[in-house]
């Protein structure tokens, strides 16, 4: 039996997704870094905050979260590996390496968050407020050492192109977890009189189905066609 699927979950990540590929666009034309326009800056922010709540939601919903934490990982090396390549070649400099990127953090989040359905909520709660109060508090800390750029502790040379540590996102990520086991505790919408056949939902939930392999694929689109169109 096909299971259903939650629809304002993939439409809200498709518009994270969606507005994730119209700011990567403008800082792949301006250059990595601040965009310099507060509304930009916002989405970038909130919708990455927002596409990890709803991650953190979606892993209460599935039962293969270690194996598509694994995935996504996965995806994320394969994102490094890319970006070294590049700055290797020539092509960009040291500054375009994703060395921690949101895939990296989500996969690994993903995977710890696999244990939660060991966890009594009230548990996970307080858990999640407590790796967010540590992410704040490690915000700025630098350190010589070169391996706690995951948790958010960086040299002061320390730089990646898109850079989410786990601290304080995985605490992120477990508010969603809180959330789903309570708003989602029966797996169903929280919509249903929404007339979710609309072609612009229909179009949203397929772009948060597919979020995985957009973001694999648009900056290379985006490269592409700021090349030919020589921006």
């Amino acid at each position: 039996m096909k299971k259903q699927r939650i629809w304002e979950l993939d439409a809200f990540r498709g518009i994270c997704i969606l507005g994730m590929i119209v700011v990567h666009a403008v800082l792949d034309i301006k250059g990595f870094g601040s965009t310099g326009n507060a509304v930009f800056d916002f989405v970038r922010e909130w919708g990455s905050l927002l596409f990890i709540l709803i991650s953190g939601i979606c892993l209460t919903l599935g039962s293969k979260s270690l194996r598509r934490g694994l995935i996504v990982f996965a995806a994320g090396m394969l994102c490094t590996l890319v970006t070294w390549g590049m700055y290797k070649i020539g092509m960009e400099g040291e500054g375009i390496i994703i060395r921690f990127g949101i895939l990296h953090c989500l996969g690994l989040c993903m995977i710890i968050g696999s244990v939660q359905k060991h966890m009594p909520k009230w548990v996970v709660l307080l858990l999640a407020a407590a790796l967010i109060a540590l992410g704040f508090y490690v915000k700025g800390v630098s350190t010589d050492c070169e391996w706690l750029f995951p948790l958010g502790i960086v040299r002061p040379d320390f730089s990646s192109s898109d850079y989410f540590p786990l601290l304080p996102n995985l605490g992120y990520f477990f508010v969603g977890i809180f959330l789903g086991r309570t708003l989602y505790a029966e797996k169903r919408s929280l919509m249903p009189k929404v007339n979710s056949s609309a072609a612009p939902i229909r179009f949203l939930s397929w772009c948060g189905r597919q979020s995985l392999f957009i973001y694999l694929l648009h900056q290379p689109v985006l490269y592409g066609v700021i090349y030919l169109l020589n921006i």
